[in-house]
This record gives C-alpha cells, structure tokens and sequence, in this order.
C-alpha cells in the first residue's frame, strides 16, 4: 500500500491546515509527491519536517493565491521544478469577513476561490498534459445551492455577505468545472471534476467570516449527524485525485455517495460561458483555451 502511488506528483493547494494538511501526509505515506502550496511558510516548514518518515516526499511552495502574479509565478516555479504533474488539486480556499480586495483589485473571496484555480489551472495545462492519466480536481461545496452568479456585481460591490460571496464562489467552482470539462478535446486526456467535502465545523476556513457566520457555523457543529471530520473529507478529495473511477470521468460534481446533480444555474451553459469570459477578462488571459493537441 505504501507504493501504491509512487509514480504520482500531485499539486496540492491549501495543504498546509485542515482536511487539505491530512489528505497531503495521506498521500505521501502511500508513497506520491505531493507539493503543497499555501500562505503559511512556517506551516508549510512544519508539514515538511514532520513528514520526513513517509515513503513519499512533501514538498512545500509558499504562494498567496489572491495574486495573479503570485499564481504565474508558482506555475513557472512548478514547471521549472517537477518533470510532470499527475494531478492539479485546487482546495485552497477562504471566507473573507468583510468586501476586501486582492492585489489586483478584485474581490478577494473571489480572486482566491474561483480566479486562482481558473488561472493556475490555464499556466499548467500544458504540463499536466504530459502525464498519464492527468486529473484537476477542486474543491466545492454544496453551499452553492444558495447561490446566483449576478454577472452584473460578480464582485459584491453592493451589499456584501461572507456567506453569499463563499456561496457564490463555490458556484463558479462548478460551473468552471462544467466548463472546462466540456472545452477540453478528446485528446487531451485531461479529467477535471470537483467534489464537496462535507461540512466540516473544525476547519479554519471561516475564521475571517462574520461573527454570525463563525457562530452558525459553530451552532450546526453541534448537531449530530451534520459535521464530516477531517479525516472523512481528506479520505473523499483522495477519492477524486487518485480513484481509477474518476481517471474515466469528467465534469462531475461528487458529494458523499458519488456523482449526483449540482444545481442548475452551475451546468447552464449561458451561465458558465458567461462566467469563463469574465474570469478570462479579470485575469488577462485569452478566452479561446484549451486548444487542441493534434498536430
């Protein structure tokens, strides 16, 4: 069991804390390596020291996501670095308190939740090309049933809720991944799929919400039955990085029983091309990818 993933290079983000700390020592100690990205260089030292006893290595690359330069200069670094990626996991996440903006003047739950994977995932393409059996992967949330994407104030710049722009983020989650799926030739050998972890109230990641949001969230964690621990939720993203079940599929949102239907406005297609040329506008890219790689 320990090999069983000898052959991998999985990029991790937000490895560093919560469910997504677990999944990466997980990984390595079946034997892959796994780089994990994340904002905390003495966390990222910390996981890095510890794991010295896996079969597999971690590595740890400090990068703050809400930076579009930031993202480019990670994926230079990451082709610079590693001779192939396997698999491209986005789980990098937060919940901003109050309307606060990146580096590049953009919404910052925003720039990080959805920008970042839709960036990143364009400078790597390429490279994860090369693999076998290449994968991306992102985290979502079933949250995003309570969301509407308002191409009109994609930014919240009016009336801002920590809830609604998570909410809303996780939606744009879906929908890139719908998308993407449906762009990529049947060439290409790429899989990208997303998947809800489940609730999870011990995670770190609305610790810069609202106090109402910190204290609903602390409130349904005390109800029986409703919270997934961190070993549960790190134990299903591995389902999608590594499972032979989703090397085959793609475009899939996956909750605790597998595949299942998102809500709709994520597979609208109106919607998620709408969503695709705006990410591209915000980021500076062009519209017209993945191309084929047929010569």
């Amino acid at each position: 069991m320990t090999d069983e993933l000898s052959d991998r290079t999985i990029l991790l983000t937000g490895g560093t804390s919560g469910f997504g700390r677990v999944a990466a020592v997980d990984l390595a100690d079946r034997g892959a390596t796994v780089a994990v990205v994340g904002r905390g260089e003495s966390k990222g030292a910390t996981l890095v020291e510890q794991s010295g006893d896996l079969a597999g290595t971690i590595t740890f690359h400090q990068a703050d996501l809400a930076s579009q330069s930031t993202v480019r200069s990670l994926a230079a670094t990451v082709k610079q670095e590693y001779e192939r990626i396997d698999v491209l996991a986005h789980n990098a996440g937060l919940s901003a308190g109050s309307r606060r903006e990146s580096p590049d003047g953009i919404e910052l739950t925003l720039a990080v939740n959805h920008l970042a994977p839709y960036l990143l995932t364009y400078e790597l393409l390429e490279h994860l090309r090369d693999a076998p059996n290449p994968r991306v992967v992102i985290t979502a949330s079933d949250i995003h049933r309570r969301a509407t994407l308002d191409f009109d104030d994609l930014q919240l710049t009016d009336g801002y809720d920590s809830l609604d722009a998570y909410a809303r983020s996780k939606l744009a989650n879906i929908a890139f991944t719908v998308e993407l799926a449906d762009r990529l030739p049947d060439d290409a050998a790429v899989t990208v799929n997303c998947v809800h972890p489940g609730f999870i109230p011990s995670t770190g990641l609305f610790r810069e919400a609202s106090l109402r949001t910190r204290l609903l969230v602390r409130i349904a964690g005390l109800v029986p039955g409703v919270g997934t621990s961190k070993q549960a939720a790190a134990e299903r993203l591995q389902t999608l990085l590594v499972d032979p079940r989703y090397g085959t599929v793609s475009g899939q949102y996956v909750g605790n029983d597998g595949p299942e239907d998102p809500a709709p406005e994520a597979t609208n297609q109106a919607v998620r091309r709408r969503l695709w040329q705006m990410s591209a506008e915000l980021v500076d890219i062009t519209p017209d990818w993945p191309a084929s790689t047929a010569n």
